[in-house]
């Protein structure tokens, strides 16, 4: 089949696909005047690799873990174990770090609500002062936060 039928029944954008194929993930064979012709295992091969990017994963991950689908053995089945839990545990720490980032967005938030109801009552002279020195103590994790990042 062509790209395109592999598109249409595959649901991946005729880019996609391309790009699948770029990377290693998927394979065609070229006519005589360069169309990429696909076989019936491609579309579920191409539901696959939308699984696994589904997941979170690389194309470079992706591809260290075809071998366990495709050539399954106990040494693939092993790598591809470990490659996963890998994964997961970066998946883990970003989505500590987004949580983190969310609770100081959070105080952000409480913190201008409480400077807003200050301005509506006239305090905000107060408020602005005691959120400054609530705040001294946040400014220097926040700056070893972004040391942490860079």
């Amino acid at each position: 089949m062509r790209i395109g039928e592999l598109s249409s029944r595959s649901g991946a954008s005729v880019r996609s696909l391309r790009y699948y194929e770029e990377q290693g993930l998927l394979t065609s064979t070229r006519s005589a005047s360069g169309q990429r012709h696909y076989t019936d295992d491609e579309v579920e091969r191409v539901a696959f690799i939308q699984r696994l990017y589904a997941a979170g994963l690389s194309s470079r991950t992706i591809v260290e873990l075809l071998p366990c689908a495709y050539a399954p053995s106990e040494e693939n089945s092993d790598a591809a174990l470990e490659r996963m839990a890998l994964e997961r545990s970066r998946l883990s720490e970003h989505i500590a770090d987004l949580q983190n980032t969310r609770d100081m967005l959070d105080e952000l938030i409480t913190t201008a609500r409480t400077y807003r109801d200050g301005l509506r009552t006239g305090t905000h002279d107060h408020v602005r002062a005691s959120l400054a020195e609530h705040d001294a103590p946040r400014e220097v994790a926040l700056s070893a936060a972004d040391d942490r990042i860079e």
